[in-house]
């Protein structure tokens, strides 16, 4: 801990050195601390004429057991001072300029650096304090190092106030500073050893300002160096300018961004972008620009689209930031989970239909065709895409789903390709990339393909001819490799005659055809599906296993399936939450399902949700009270005569419920 050091206490030591230049008084302060020095020795404690900072230390180094007439250096071990050298290298290499330039203005001296263990570390001048000696008052008595490390501030030992006898006999005054690091830790201290008569109060400020010098010169490198620290870890491209608009520095990113190196610097900027960008507008010192897209060169002549913002830098010149499109569309795709989870493992059964879907789609994955996939509502058809994709060559890109029939017919533009600044009226800040541009190096899946807006078919059409996109609103296309797997319930075919789907695009996405069957063409898989539902439900609800019973089985077999395989998942897990035992029994079952016994009290599709949702909760009840009526009613909150007409309408018998208990 540092101490303070009173103000009239510094003040009197000022006074003191001052009173040093005339020669007089310097001899009558030597013969004075040479008494009082002898009196230490022989142990006296009441020293006359002493600074109390003296005293204390000369009575410490007496108590130390400190022989003041013996005189030699301890060292440190040699591996130990090489190390102590390679730790405070920084530290060294700041203050040698600094100790050179002092040491110009006291020729005759010698100054020297110790660490905070008081080991010397760095000497220059006459008199050389040989490096490793070790300073400390606990080793070589009161000297001016080793009190300014205790003291932990700028102090001065006169040639007389030192408790060596060979170093009061040199006749040399010492003033000594303490050096710090960026949190104020004790790091070390610098000392001036100069002749009596070059010693006067101005050194003491000479000496401080130096230490000074040093310890804001290592907060400025440490500033720096953390600085490009942080330029060096950020995930962009950072470009200083100068006033010529040419490189004054950049960091590791943007080298492996712009593949440079640092010989680079004092390059025009203006080479390593497209001609199209207006530098002048873009460096205009009035404003900042904010994510604007730039297009910079490569050494191999191609074009990098990035996403850059540039500011003023007051001292004069630019700072740029870079983020490429594609890390940026990276980002995006982790953010919106463009992954594509499922595999051909996951396409339960084994019917010859569905087997022969199978085998085109396996021969799909192979291949960079395009895929149209047909079927009914609830096939599966993105299971198909998700599937061909997990197995081809772009397993590792994303893969980006797109419903085109539920995108607002003024947004489908926008939203397939993008859009820059100013396109239309809120469009985003610095523009956005379509979902073409997202899916770039995977696959894009455009399902309902037959609903999309013919202009934006036309846009299309290009992307599958050329591989570019065109943003809304640009000038210029990019670039873009993409897997396009398009899906339909309708007759693209009966589209194109009908003028609703362009023939050209058809012809572009009709390719490789694939056509998963319906349910109700496959009923041989329901068995297998309903046991994979069951397991997978079971598992999301947090439900016991469950069973399906033979007549409910059966039941589910013969039922026409509209709505395939997403309807007979909604199904089963409508009877999972219905059913009371293991097994699930064809009362659990919706009512609109054939196959069902009137004393079921099937009514057909005349209800209405509501209807048929008051008619499960009431056979549900009755089958938990074992069709007692009294229990049934209270338990739903309504009066007997109020369940009689329920019954009534719903042609329930509480008799059914009552023999199944």
């Amino acid at each position: 801990m540092q101490e303070q050091v009173p103000p009239s206490e510094l003040t009197q030591e000022l006074r003191f050195v001052s009173e040093l230049q005339w020669p007089s008084a310097a001899e009558g302060v030597q013969r004075e601390l040479d008494a009082a020095w002898m009196d230490c020795l022989a142990g006296a404690t009441e020293l006359v004429r002493v600074r109390p900072v003296i005293r204390a230390s000369w009575l410490r180094s007496r108590a130390a057991g400190i022989v003041a007439e013996e005189f030699h250096y301890e060292f440190v071990e040699s591996q130990e001072l090489t190390r102590r050298l390679q730790r405070q290298r920084e530290l060294l290499d700041i203050a040698a300029p600094v100790m050179a330039e002092l040491l110009r203005y006291n020729p005759d001296g010698h100054l020297n650096l110790a660490d905070a263990e008081g080991v010397t570390l760095a000497a220059c001048g006459l008199d050389l304090t040989p490096l490793g000696s070790r300073l400390l008052e606990s080793v070589q008595g009161t000297n001016c190092t080793g009190l300014a490390l205790r003291e932990q501030r700028l102090v001065f030992v006169l040639a007389g106030e030192n408790f060596k006898r060979e170093l009061r006999e040199r006749r040399m005054h010492c003033a000594s500073a303490p050096v710090r690091d960026t949190q104020g830790r004790l790091l070390g201290a610098l000392t001036l050893t100069a002749a009596v008569g070059n010693f006067h109060c101005h050194t003491l400020g000479t000496v401080q300002a130096a230490a000074d010098a040093i310890s804001r010169q290592l907060a400025l490198t440490a500033l720096l160096d953390e600085q490009q620290r942080v330029l060096e870890v950020l995930n962009e491209g950072v470009i200083l300018l100068d006033e010529d608009r040419c490189i004054r520095s950049l960091n590791g990113y943007a080298r492996r961004l712009l593949q440079l190196d640092d010989r680079q610097r004092g390059r025009p900027f203006a080479n390593l972008i497209t001609q199209d960008t207006d530098l002048d507008l873009w460096l205009d010192r009035r404003w900042e620009r904010q994510d604007r897209d730039l297009t910079l060169l490569l050494p191999d002549g191609s074009g990098l689209p990035c996403l850059a913002s540039v500011a003023p830098i007051a001292q004069g010149g630019w700072v740029l930031s870079l983020r490429e499109n594609r890390r940026i569309r990276e980002i995006t795709r982790q953010l919106l989970g463009t992954r594509a989870r499922y595999s051909f493992n996951d396409i339960q059964g084994r019917s010859l239909a569905l087997q022969d879907s199978l085998r085109l789609a396996q021969a799909a994955s192979r291949s960079e065709a395009t895929v149209l996939v047909l079927g009914e509502s609830g096939v599966g058809k993105e299971l198909f895409a998700q599937a061909i994709h997990n197995a081809s060559v772009r397993r590792h890109g994303p893969f980006v789903a797109v419903n085109c029939g539920a995108i607002p017919r003024d947004l489908v533009q926008s939203e397939l390709f993008g859009h820059v600044e100013g396109a239309f009226t809120g469009a985003a800040r610095g523009g956005a990339a379509g979902k073409f541009e997202l899916a770039d190096g995977g696959t894009l899946f455009l399902d309902e393909i037959g609903d999309m807006p013919l202009e934006a078919q036309v846009s299309l059409l290009r992307v599958l001819q050329e591989g570019e996109v065109t943003r809304v609103g640009a000038k210029k296309a990019q670039a873009v490799d993409v897997r396009i797997i398009a899906a339909t319930h309708r007759d693209l075919a009966q589209a194109v005659a009908g003028g609703s789907f362009r023939e050209d695009v058809f012809y572009r996405l009709n390719v490789l055809t694939l056509r998963v069957p319906p349910l109700r063409e496959r009923r041989e898989d329901i068995p297998m599906l309903v046991a994979t539902l069951l397991q997978s439900l079971g598992r999301t609800l947090e439900r016991p296993p469950l069973a399906v019973a033979d007549d409910a089985l059966a039941i589910l077999i013969a039922h026409g399936w509209p709505g395939n395989v997403r309807e007979l998942e909604n199904v089963i897990e409508r009877a999972m939450n219905l059913a009371q035992g293991a097994l699930i029994q064809p009362m659990d079952l919706p009512f609109s399902l054939p196959g069902r016994t009137a004393s079921e009290g099937v009514i057909g599709d005349a209800l209405t949700p509501i209807e048929l949702s008051q008619r499960d909760l009431i056979c549900a009840t009755l089958k938990q009270t074992g069709g007692n009526l009294r229990q049934t009613a209270k338990r739903l909150g309504i009066s007997r005569a109020g369940l009689y007409v329920k019954l009534r309408r719903y042609s329930l018998d509480a008799a059914d419920f009552r023999s199944e208990q």
